[in-house]
This record gives structure tokens, C-alpha cells and sequence, in this order.
């Protein structure tokens, strides 16, 4: 298996790129169309646990405008030519708050590149549960 192949790189760069833009335009048939229609997938947001693809539609459909954020720091690792993983780490504008992004994207027979699990984290400057 190849890791990191430069073609399956741009490729998932491609969808995580049409993704940001969707995000911050609120483009929400885009953000749907980008993750897989299927009730194993999953997405971890800042205040929402999600499974399955009508939850996160049911969620995405509530949301009025995504806050701003300006990327950090990407970062793609793909394995083979179907398996892909970004990270995003990015700053919510205005705020200084550090979020961290990770999707998992596969390429499925016959539609292509989607998201089959996202977690989304804000970080906070200290965990209760380590000493």
C-alpha cells in the first residue's frame, strides 16, 4: 500500500478545499453532497453528537451561519488510493479560539470521494480529567 501518493492527495485536498468554502458560504447541499449518505456515518461537532446522515442533516438544516475560521495548518495522509484522513487545525475569527478538524474520507465505487466520519473540537486551556 502507498501512503501518501501525490494524486490522492490533491484529490482529497480538492474536496476538503470544496468543503471550507461551502462551510463558511453556508452552502449546505454542498456539505451534505460531501459526506456519505449513509446512517453509519458519524460527526462529532463542538456541542453535537451525530450518527447516521439524517441527524447530521437534521443538524446542518438548523444552522443559520458557520463561524468564521482562518486555516493554521493542514495536514492530508491518504493510505492506498481510497483512504484518506485531513486535519485541520484553524482560529474562529474574532475570538482567538483553536479548533481542530479531522475528517475521514473514503472513495466509494461510483460516487466518488466522501466523508464517512468528521470530528470537530474547540481546545480549551486546561482537562479536569488529567493532573
Amino acid at each position: 500500500m502507498q501512503t501518501d501518493d501525490p494524486g490522492v492527495i490533491a484529490e482529497a485536498r480538492a474536496v476538503f478545499d470544496r468543503y471550507e468554502d461551502a462551510l463558511m458560504n453556508n452552502r449546505t447541499e454542498v456539505l451534505d453532497s460531501i459526506f456519505w449518505a449513509d446512517p453509519r456515518t458519524v460527526r462529532f461537532g463542538i456541542t453535537e453528537i451525530l450518527y447516521g446522515i439524517e441527524a447530521i442533516r437534521a443538524f446542518r438544516s438548523s444552522v443559520k451561519a458557520y463561524a468564521q475560521r482562518v486555516q493554521k495548518r493542514v495536514q492530508i495522509t491518504s493510505f492506498g488510493q481510497d483512504f484518506a484522513c485531513t486535519h485541520l487545525e484553524y482560529e474562529r475569527v474574532g475570538t482567538g479560539l483553536i479548533g481542530r478538524e479531522t475528517k475521514i474520507m473514503v472513495r466509494l465505487p461510483e460516487i466518488g470521494w466522501r466523508v464517512v466520519s468528521a470530528h470537530v473540537s474547540l481546545l480549551t486551556s486546561n482537562d479536569p480529567g488529567r493532573t
